[in-house]
């Protein structure tokens, strides 16, 4: 019988715990005693209640949102020196009352006592509150001589498995200078990058919803940043999975079977060869580029187009049209005509030649001379303020964006505005002179001092590389120069990792991390281990462009179908099929006039231009179809100017424009030629269907095409079965009708 049970039971438990109970309690008083005893820190202790509170963020009391009745705080508490002084001096100490510290304005405001619009963020005797009180009562000090610095941010567990529903508890950990470690999950900020995945509570508690894939949770406290990663398995049975061609393959296929995701079947070959051309050279394959493919039976056959696709000057000139507008090749004036249209043949001939993308790049920074002489002088042209040139270069070559860091610490990554000043003083001695051109400089290295001045502090500052000290700089030598070394070394963390997930989104809809420009610890990839063996694959390259591209493409990640099974329709980021999107502006402007047989003629540039080969933004102005579709405006390196969703304008172009119908109607177009030809009909159409979807008509639509060219019309006098012939009215109806349809308008 349990002895609690008996009558003497209850002598015999006091008797044999009750001296636990005390040392117990003796103990607990005793840690309580020694913090009591222990001054409250501004820094480690003061500031994280603050930010936990939500008083330093930027729709309440932040610098970076305009503060709220003249209170302002750093954002999430970056400036602590700045916070102290605005808590207590600024407004003549009026915030605090050290007699009385619950009097306090600040407290009494953050705990509700005193009306507050922003609520009541520290209930009266909570612990934030209590913290605060107690800082105020111990005589509201910036420093107690003694305190240690946080050094590190640490999240347990880092990865995990988690199932579709269930909860993932995570514990945040500070480590400080002096060896002493502080679980913080209470004051540690908690944030999704995929909320549609997976919430996560102020409490670090994660609730991960139905999409399968990788999410990540940021954890954040006092500049200090870890993620936590959280795979979301499906667990669909995977019977088999396409054979591995390349090493894209092994790690893609990896990840699908751990998340239990079954890939799509490798798709066609002329989808493939669509697809393929599509992507390398911006355009369709022709009739017989097609039919020759089709009908080979070379085993390598995919390989061998892939080669030579990247042989073609269409390569160089669709990637052209993929780098001028973010290295803002943008017409202002009429003068700057020469510029542009050097600087887009450079882009062009570099791509052609494949010059490695480290020398593309040093060429652009180090640029010297006149455009004429040298044409990446030309970027100098359009970007002219040494913060604008650090920001274009950091987030076009390096994915990362500096522009927040310009104000204040970036309140999702490590960069704070010394980071940002001496980032910047690398374009400090960048000279210029007028020539003889009309609105052309020369650009040439000012001799001095690399420095910039950090304009909150005051302070001037050398050239440093986010962080990474370049050495001494000599006032002889360009600093751009000992940049572009930096950029393009092995080492260098985000160099090649920019690059090779700019090109993965080109071929894929969707990069390893997305933006495509946001590369930082907070926004890791969807496949980590993809992404470490495409940085590796592109540096032992040498820098190799076209190579990069052919391992994409050769890949049969790359050459899934489109067409889900029935587990991966939801997948949007594990490329267990291909996600189709729609065709550029560009790209669907040439994609018209090659199925209409008609050309569109543009300023300045010799007949047969195609739109891909446009040099500038100038030609998106004076051309009303490549507006509405979205052909970027060149005043941004985003490559988000670029538009690439469906609009009612964009439909209704299509549909009744006067330059579509122009072209459908053509005297020398493909309606036309076909209306005049000796072809059998069913010979035309099959052009058509080879023309604009790189394949044969199905049965059933050489049935329905048939039907419609040949049937006479309701009020037609003709004999009982008898058909008509084609006219060229009706080869122009089933042109459009053929444009109009979604495997016409999107790459799949």
């Amino acid at each position: 019988m349990n002895t609690l049970h008996n009558a003497a039971s209850p002598r015999l438990f006091f008797r044999r715990f009750l001296p636990v109970v005390i040392i117990v309690l003796i103990s607990s008083r005793a840690v309580m005693a020694e913090e009591a005893k222990t001054p409250v820190s501004f820094v480690n202790d003061v500031i994280p209640v603050l930010t936990k509170a939500g008083c330093n963020m930027g729709v309440c009391h932040a610098k970076a949102g305009g503060g709220q009745n003249g209170f302002q705080l750093s954002l999430l508490g970056f400036e602590p020196l700045e916070d102290f002084d605005s808590l207590v001096k600024e407004a003549h100490g009026r915030r605090l009352f050290p007699s009385v510290p619950s009097k306090s304005l600040l407290l009494t405001k953050a705990s509700g006592e005193t009306p507050h619009g922003g609520g009541n963020r520290l209930p009266r005797g909570s612990e934030g509150y209590e913290v605060i009180r107690r800082w105020i009562e111990e005589g509201s000090t910036y420093s107690t001589g003694n305190e240690p610095t946080l050094e590190s941010v640490e999240v347990q567990p880092e990865r995990g498995l988690v199932q579709m529903g269930e909860e993932q508890h995570l514990k945040a950990i500070a480590k400080y200078s002096d060896g002493s470690v502080r679980d913080i999950t209470r004051l540690a900020l908690f944030e999704s990058n995929i909320k549609n995945m997976a919430d996560v509570s102020e409490e670090g508690v994660v609730k991960v919803h139905d999409i399968p894939g990788k999410v990540a949770v940021m954890v954040r406290y006092q500049g200090k940043i870890a993620v936590f990663t959280a795979a979301i398995p499906l667990g669909a049975p995977i019977q088999s999975v396409p054979a591995e061609k390349n090493f894209i393959d092994q790690h893609v296929f990896a990840n699908l079977k751990e998340l239990g995701i079954p890939p799509s079947a490798i798709c066609d070959d002329a989808t493939f060869l669509r697809r393929v051309t599509l992507d390398i050279c911006g355009r369709f394959p022709t009739q017989q580029e097609t039919e020759a493919f089709l009908t080979s039976t070379d085993p390598n056959k995919r390989d061998q187009v892939v080669e030579k696709l990247l042989r073609s000057p269409n390569y160089a000139d669709y990637f052209a049209s993929k780098w001028a507008p973010v290295l803002k090749n943008r017409r202002d004036a009429a003068s700057d005509i020469t510029s542009n249209f050097a600087f887009h043949a450079w882009i062009r001939d570099s791509l052609l030649a494949n010059v490695p993308y480290d020398q593309l790049v040093r060429e652009l920074l180090g640029a010297t001379g006149t455009v004429v002489a040298n044409p990446p002088v030309a970027w100098y042209k359009r970007v002219k303020d040494p913060k604008e040139q650090l920001e274009d270069i950091a987030q076009l070559f390096l994915g990362v964006r500096m522009q927040c860091a310009q104000c204040h610490h970036h309140p999702f990554e490590r960069w704070s505005q010394d980071d940002y000043y001496s980032f910047a003083a690398f374009f400090s001695q960048i000279g210029r002179k007028p020539t003889g051109t009309r609105g052309e400089d020369l650009i040439f290295h000012q001799r001095g001092l690399a420095q910039a001045k950090n304009v909150k502090t005051g302070e001037m500052l050398k050239p440093v590389a986010l962080g990474d000290d370049v050495g001494t700089i000599s006032p002889d030598e360009d600093p751009r120069l000992r940049l572009g070394n930096w950029m393009s070394s092995k080492e260098n963390p985000f160099f090649a990792k920019a690059l090779v997930n700019r090109y993965w989104k080109h071929f894929f809809k969707r990069a390893l991390i997305e933006p495509e420009d946001d590369i930082r610890d907070t926004n890791p990839p969807s496949n980590p281990e993809l992404m470490a063996a495409l940085e590796e694959h592109f540096i032992s390259s040498g820098y190799d462009l076209k190579k990069l591209i052919k391992a994409i493409t050769q890949s049969n990640t790359y050459q899934l179908s489109s067409m889900p099974n029935e587990y991966n329709l939801l997948d949007r980021q594990n490329y267990s099929r291909f996600y189709p999107r729609r065709l550029q502006a560009e790209v669907l402007l040439d994609s018209i006039d090659q199925l209409t047989g008609s050309t569109t003629t543009f300023a300045n540039l010799p007949p047969g231009t195609r739109a891909i080969a446009l040099p500038d933004n100038s030609y998106t102005k004076s051309s009303a179809f490549l507006k509405v579709f979205g052909r970027p405006n060149s005043a941004s390196v985003c490559e988000c100017e670029r538009i690439q969703s469906s609009s009612l304008a964009q439909s209704l172009h299509l549909i009744n424009s006067n330059e579509v119908k122009s072209k459908l109607a053509n005297g020398s177009g493909r309606a036309a030629q076909l209306a005049k030809s000796d072809k059998t009909i069913e010979e035309k159409i099959n052009e058509l269907y080879f023309t604009a979807f790189a394949r044969k008509p199905k049965p059933d639509e050489m049935k329905i095409a048939l039907e419609y060219l040949t049937q006479p019309e309701p009020d037609a006098k003709a004999k009982a079965g008898q058909k008509k012939k084609p006219t060229n009215k009706d080869y122009q109806d089933l042109i459009w009708a053929l444009m109009n349809t979604k495997e016409f308008l999107f790459n799949h």
